[in-house]
């Protein structure tokens, strides 16, 4: 099985995190732990977390407006080429790094303990196809792109980034931060304009949306778009930008969120039992093959 660590090598920055990113979602399970309070969440420092702190130093260096807009034009127009659902979650497999000896579990596997708690839960059909689908957008690593640049705490470009994104410190090196408008609160929105309207960090949030964007209901949507958006859904921050459609769909995000960070570590998926009901499901929301 191939590893991640070829791909990162196309970029002259360095990996901070484990080759298939398990330092990144104990990282999250840790800090966004329901009931912590804000004393624990200090904990979550550059000594503690060196691989952490050193990917956050690298996103927030480098998630400019003009880098974001840059990667937007390269990806969002959709021409990495057509796909199945079980096709791209192959493709992610190739993540995994079978030297790792933390996890046995490919990234299907991780896919599927999301999507199966969901459904688990009684929820409906579209809210488990979400779960599988979540994540579909780490190919992105697959593509040369660097880690800081795939995953992370998402944020708005283009204006003031808030104190509540972690290790906010690392933002002193990012040139938007002195930028005349970029560092005022609203930058370059309107106050209430809504989240449609703004551009986020890129990472495997928005491009999976964009991926999704004709087939699944908004709820949905707003739960691939945002998932990663911590700021907002676990501190409130840049309600400013919001209007109220994004205000109710974040329930929805909030909602998806227990299923996203606390679904690992549940019993292994039998694949040859559930590749029916998935295959059922799929074929209900997408045709044999999307671009990507």
């Amino acid at each position: 099985m191939s590893t991640l660590l070829s791909p990162v090598q196309h970029f002259h920055s360095p990996a901070p995190l484990g080759a298939d990113m398990e330092e990144w979602d104990e990282f999250l399970k840790g800090r966004y732990k329901e009931g912590k309070s804000e004393e624990e969440f200090r904990v979550y420092d550059a000594a503690a977390n060196p691989g952490v702190a050193e990917f956050y130093r690298l996103n927030h260096e480098n998630q400019t407006l003009d880098y974001v807009l840059a990667k937007e034009r390269q990806y969002f127009g959709l021409d990495k080429g057509d796909k199945s659902i079980w096709e791209a979650a192959e493709f992610l497999n190739t993540l995994v790094d079978d030297s790792d000896p933390d996890t046995d579990l490919t990234q299907i596997e991780h896919l599927l303990q999301t999507s199966e708690a969901i459904r688990a839960d009684g929820h409906p059909r579209w809210f488990v196809l979400t779960g599988f689908v979540h994540d579909l957008g780490k190919v992105l690593c697959l593509w040369g792109e660097p880690q800081w640049g795939v995953v992370g705490d998402t944020f708005p470009v283009g204006c003031a980034f808030s104190k509540d994104i972690v290790f906010h410190e690392y933002f002193a090196k990012n040139p938007d931060l002195h930028h005349p408008v970029y560092s005022t609160q609203s930058g370059i929105y309107e106050p209430g304009c809504g989240l449609d309207k703004v551009h986020m960090s890129f990472g495997h949030d928005g491009y999976i949306y964009e991926v999704m964007k004709n087939y699944l209901p908004q709820e949905a949507l707003y739960m691939l778009r945002y998932h990663s958006f911590y700021p907002a859904h676990k501190h409130g921050a840049y309600r400013h930008l919001m209007n109220d459609r994004d205000i109710e769909m974040f329930r929805w995000v909030n909602e998806f969120n227990k299923y996203d960070l606390y679904s690992k570590g549940h019993s292994k998926p039998n694949m040859k039992e559930l590749k029916p009901y998935y295959d059922d499901l799929f074929a209900e929301f997408f045709p044999p093959k999307i671009a990507w």
